[in-house]
């Protein structure tokens, strides 16, 4: 009788397997497109659900080369994204530090909700906090500092009460920009109190690399975490790993499947394909996306499936690892809309 072979499910290059340290992910490294002028180069979205695009297949030597094919595809709700602030970044013993920031005056009652600097105080926190704060509050004494500075920041209020999910509460982060200091500077103090869109960061049909928190699972056994095989009926335990480590030397091993936690791990994955750019509701279905809602502002629609549940916040950036490649369908054309997309 042949034996099948299961390579182990649980890829053993991922450790420790701990709980993401916060659920909203951000990309730390970005390519290096344009030196010259400024531009946003990250964005975020809500992940929505997933559908099917039609297009035709492209690949001269597959069988079905020229017949119209299914897509699997993931929406990511986009809605604009409020710049409150600046934050600039020069150079520490170790790395970066902030050499200051500045913010809007006058936030919003769902940003409020969100920063503790904005809530009320009286007049006596106010001055000691005055006192002890090293940073700088306007933007011209940021300006000041541009000898210094080594990177310019933007500081995002994402605005999830534009979307359908029913939060209100703001995500913040931080959105970088690519391009010369002095460019960043103008772009920034040109965009602070103002909105951003998708559409001023990507376009369609451009490579992207997304982050996001997987679907949380919980404590697993090593059955399920790792793909370990069940053993016989007769055995006394049977979704054990059977056994842990020798007695010399007497310690378990690293790369022994143990019970822990599975899930809500941070990922990211590298050259998914943005197929639309669009904000027609014309893409929700009749009940809406399921455990989302409905889809009301900026969408993307990618290639594939990306890590997490249902109104996880999705870190997007340019490929940092492109490549060229053949395309691999042409014609592309949703299931519910008329529009066709022109390679």
């Amino acid at each position: 009788m042949a034996g099948g072979h299961k390579p182990r499910s649980g890829s053993i290059a991922y450790y420790p397997r701990v709980r993401a340290k916060k659920q909203n992910a951000s990309f730390s490294t970005y390519p290096v497109i344009d030196a010259e002028n400024a531009k946003p180069i990250t964005f975020f979205g809500y992940k929505a659900g997933m559908l099917q695009v039609f297009g035709k297949n492209a690949n001269e030597k597959s069988p079905g080369f020229g017949q119209e094919t299914s897509i699997p595809a993931t929406v990511l709700e986009c809605p604009p994204i409020k710049i409150i602030g600046t934050r600039v970044y020069g150079k520490a013993t170790y790395g970066i530090k902030v050499l200051g920031e500045a913010t809007i005056e006058k936030p919003e009652k769902n940003l409020r909700k969100t920063l503790k600097a904005f809530k009320k105080k009286g007049k006596k926190a106010k001055e000691k906090e005055a006192k002890g704060n090293t940073h700088y509050t306007t933007f011209e004494d940021l300006e000041k500092l541009k000898e210094k500075v080594l990177k310019v920041t933007l500081l995002a209020e994402m605005q999830p009460s534009a979307t359908g999910i029913g939060k209100k509460k703001a995500d913040l982060s931080e959105i970088n920009l690519q391009g010369s200091i002095e460019n960043q500077f103008a772009f920034a103090k040109e965009k602070v109190g103002k909105e951003i869109r998708v559409a001023d960061v990507f376009e369609a049909l451009n490579l992207i690399d997304v982050k996001a928190v997987t679907k949380g699972r919980g404590i697993e056994g090593p059955v399920k975490r790792f793909g370990v095989k069940i053993h016989r009926p007769k055995a006394k335990k049977h979704r054990i790993v059977g056994s842990i480590s020798p007695w010399h030397p007497a310690t378990v091993m690293w790369t022994v499947a143990r019970p822990g936690q599975m899930g809500y791990h941070t990922r990211t994955e590298f050259n998914k394909k943005i197929l639309f750019i669009d904000n027609n509701n014309a893409i929700n279905p009749k009940s809406g996306f399921l455990n989302y809602g409905t889809v009301r502002s900026d969408y993307v629609i990618v290639i594939g499936s990306l890590p997490g549940p249902a109104k996880r916040l999705v870190a997007l950036r340019p490929a940092i690892r492109s490549y060229a490649k053949k395309e691999r369908f042409t014609d592309l054309k949703l299931p519910i809309a008329t529009e066709e997309v022109a390679q």
